[in-house]
């Protein structure tokens, strides 16, 4: 497996086209018989969409095997799903690939006078249907071509090598014809029953996941309907469930935040309306945001939107409503205004004010600069989160100035009166404490400035002994691990011990069910030797969970379980879980 690296703005489709032209010309320099270069789907490293499995019932089971599974897999499953929209891609994985098989007896070779050239050779030319042009029989024309492809293993073995003296020599009378399989270097087994077929489905860059599993979801009815007897299709891996947690985590968090934050205005404005002013600007930020992203093709995801503070989107619009009502209590107490009045009371003190909240959502926009600079992966994770951010407070700092003030003076009480709040006294409360904390401070000037200093030089030797990744780590609710046999065992020898290793996951009242899969599918992606193999264990809602109730807990006392098999190598996602 070559990879190519080009620039980031590089389309993808034009990148395909100028290697496509090199390997035309590298074709050239290649001997017949040692393959032919291919290009990968058009997907991304997270284009693995939908993963299944082709297997056979409990009943069924010793009528399909291997073989047969594969054929399947690859005559009916996979030519239909092919069809789906954003589907770039159905990589086989397991199985055996049936094949037409020669097996050359060297003694009846010999005798017969025929050298294995002679054998190739028949082969080739005996498997290809030709043209011939056509015939003018007027008012006809009548076309000619002669179908020489075999259709079975009768019409191998009678595919002639040579004529000797009027005797032909068939390929029957020099070798036996049988089915057989092409060299493999990859299989999966499942749930501890031997082994299975599966696909893995790859998504065209740039389509919406969660629409192409739906697509292809609607299109298994059909698919099972053409399946024989007793086979079916199992998935068990789905994007749309990732993608679903990842939405409700979102949504959470939107309607946690805007609640939260909606309360503690209420609370410490001490105004109803005032609150609720405010607190109208968080959805009409969002929707500029999205606006925005849309127009700018930035990605909506759990990292962009997820990281939205609706404290820093309300901060203007907090200075705006503060500062107005503070204006008209204190100078217009004990009256009602009239609209005009109102209008121009609301005006004077937003135009006094307005710098100072422009100024606050610009400092918070600047915060946000460094992220923009981010190159590599990590710049395509965090700077959507950087861009959706500046777009919310772009929005809410817009609003500030505009949509703020219109409310404040449409909606606001004209009766202007004054009572104790609960958020007064609280004000009060904390100015008792914060009045003498401060003067005690600008008295001691020398000695707050040194505390703060050191404290700051403190807190930058012991962030230099913390451990840490920038990239944060996604929990999709399952886990893998990677089992590992001695270098250069065999394929068949990691079967059964994945039966083995299944057999004892099974066992946990958690596990749903257990994939293995290994060595390295048809479209080598993740290409691994045929020791190692990658175990993924699907897992049941935690509030089924009986053995540990976090997921770090549940994978130690799994890989402990498994130490019970010798000479086997476990790897789990972290390092100090790897177990001998």
């Amino acid at each position: 497996m070559v990879t190519i690296v080009f620039k980031e703005k590089v389309d993808i489709y034009f990148a395909r086209q100028l290697i496509r032209e090199r390997l035309d010309e590298a074709v050239q320099n290649i001997p017949d018989g040692v393959g032919q270069p291919e290009l990968s789907p058009v997907s991304t490293g997270l284009g693995e969409v939908y993963q299944y499995l082709v297997e056979a019932d409990s009943a069924h089971r010793e009528q399909y095997d291997a073989m047969k599974l594969r054929e399947i897999q690859d005559w009916i499953v996979s030519r239909q799903i092919l069809g789906t929209p954003g589907v770039a891609e159905v990589n086989s994985f397991g199985g055996l690939s049936k094949q037409y098989e020669v097996s050359i007896d060297p003694l009846r070779l010999q005798s017969k006078g025929i050298t294995i050239g002679d054998v190739f050779n028949a082969l080739e030319n005996n498997n290809e249907n030709t043209g011939g042009g056509y015939i003018d029989k007027k008012p006809n024309a009548y076309f000619i071509r002669g179908l020489g492809l075999v259709k079975s293993l009768e019409d191998v073995g009678n595919i002639m090598v040579k004529n000797d003296s009027g005797i032909p020599i068939f390929i029957r009378d020099v070798a036996k014809v049988q089915f057989g399989s092409a060299v493999r270097y990859g299989a999966m087994t499942s749930d501890g029953n031997g082994e299975v077929v599966g696909g893995i489905i790859m998504m065209l860059k740039g389509y919406n996941s969660a629409q192409v599993v739906a697509d292809i979801k609607a299109k298994l009815p059909t698919i099972a309907k053409s399946l024989p007897d007793g086979v079916r299709v199992r998935a068990f891996l789905d994007r749309t469930d990732l993608v679903k947690r990842a939405m409700g985590t979102v949504k959470k968090n939107l309607i946690e935040g805007a609640l939260i934050v909606l309360f503690v205005l209420i609370l410490f404005l001490g105004n109803l309306r005032a609150g609720l002013i405010v607190a109208s600007v968080i959805p009409i930020s969002l929707l500029f945001a999205i606006i925005m992203m849309n127009l700018f093709h930035v990605s909506g995801n759990l990292m962009s939107l997820g990281a939205i503070d609706f404290g820093l989107i309300v901060d203007g619009a907090v200075i705006i409503v503060e500062a107005t009502m503070h204006f008209i209590t204190a100078k217009f107490i004990g009256k009602k205004l009239s609209r005009k009045e109102m209008d121009g009371a609301v005006y004077e003190s937003a135009s006094k004010i307005r710098s100072a909240a422009a100024f606050g959502e610009i400092i918070i926009l600047i915060v946000y600069l460094p992220i923009l600079t981010l190159v590599g992966i990590e710049g395509k994770m965090f700077g959507p989160m950087a861009q959706t951010v500046g777009f919310a407070i772009l929005g809410a700092l817009i609003l500030s100035l505009t949509y703020v003030p219109m409310m404040s003076a449409l909606c606001l009480s004209r009766n202007i009166t004054h009572h104790r709040t609960i958020s007064d006294r609280m004000m009060e409360f904390f100015q008792r404490l914060y009045s003498p904390m401060i003067e005690w401070a600008l008295r001691r000037k020398a000695a707050v400035i040194g505390v703060s200093v050191a404290l700051f030089v403190g807190a930058l030797l012991l962030f230099g002994t913390l451990g840490g990744e920038f990239i944060p780590t996604l929990e999709e609710g399952d886990f893998a691990f990677h089992s590992i046999l001695p270098q250069g065992s065999s394929i068949s020898e990691s079967i059964e011990n994945n039966s083995r290793v299944e057999k004892i996951l099974m066992q946990f009242p958690e596990v749903k069910r257990v994939v293995a899969k290994s060595g390295a599918p048809d479209i080598p992606t993740d290409p691994m030797p045929p020791e190692a193999t990658d175990m993924m264990i699907i897992l049941k809602d935690k509030d089924e969970w009986t053995t540990a109730k976090t997921k770090e807990e549940l994978m130690d006392t799994m890989l402990t379980a498994l130490k019970v098999i010798p000479g086997v190598f476990y790897e789990a996602p972290t390092d100090s879980n790897a177990i001998q």
